[in-house]
């Protein structure tokens, strides 16, 4: 049999299979990049969607209240007297006070003041209202500091506003017991960094609360 003369090698020449497993060789590489792409991708991804979704709820969550309308004042503690104060602030925020402190609660009727500020030496918030504050809203003052125990709440003649929150020398006066300030201000301020004598107590002293 004469031999070919087209000029083409051998369709199974070590050249061809070299070629087939070349081309084999870069389509199972391509096949293992795009798993790898994957494999990156899907983690990556729902980390994202989970960061995505912490950023959302913090955006979406309100600015704690501001207490910037909060009045402060310099009195030093540890100032007892005998005798009835004159005090600067209506009610007061510091200063001399009786030797004896208000035991913390509820009180039905007005308290003594120079008691008072005993308490909020030690670290007391005292949340003082109008006589005339509508029922409804001094129960929810009740609610605000059913779970503290350093605070006392009670009514007060010729306050400048419906409701006045002082711990030892600082203020805020509000208008209502929605205020969301109330809670923030108790956040704050009860056993807080005001304090002139932290850890002292709230109890064992005078005064009967009734809640």
């Amino acid at each position: 049999m004469a031999g070919s003369t087209s000029g083409e090698p051998p369709r199974n020449s070590a050249g061809d299979r070299a070629a087939r497993v070349a081309a084999m060789q870069r389509q199972e590489k391509a096949h293992a990049r795009r798993r790898r792409a994957i494999t990156i991708a899907i983690p990556t991804v729902v980390v994202l969607a989970a960061a995505g979704a912490v950023t959302a709820v913090l955006v979406n969550r309100p600015s704690p209240p501001s207490l910037d309308a909060v009045k402060t004042y310099s009195y030093k503690g540890g100032v007892h007297v005998s005798a009835p104060v004159t005090y600067a602030e209506n009610p007061p925020v510091g200063g001399s006070h009786f030797d004896r402190w208000l035991n913390c609660g509820v009180y039905d009727a007005p308290v003594q003041n120079e008691n008072a500020v005993h308490s909020m030496e030690h670290g007391a918030v005292w949340i003082t209202y109008r006589p005339d504050l509508p029922t409804a809203q001094v129960a929810q003052l009740k609610d605000d500091v059913a779970d503290e125990t350093y605070t006392v709440l009670s009514p007060y003649e010729g306050l400048p506003a419906p409701i006045v929150l002082s711990a030892w020398n600082h203020q805020l006066p509000v208008q209502s017991a929605d205020d969301p300030r109330i809670g923030a201000f108790l956040s704050e301020y009860v056993q807080g960094a005001q304090t002139p004598e932290p850890g002292a107590l709230c109890s064992n002293g005078v005064g009967t609360p009734t809640g």
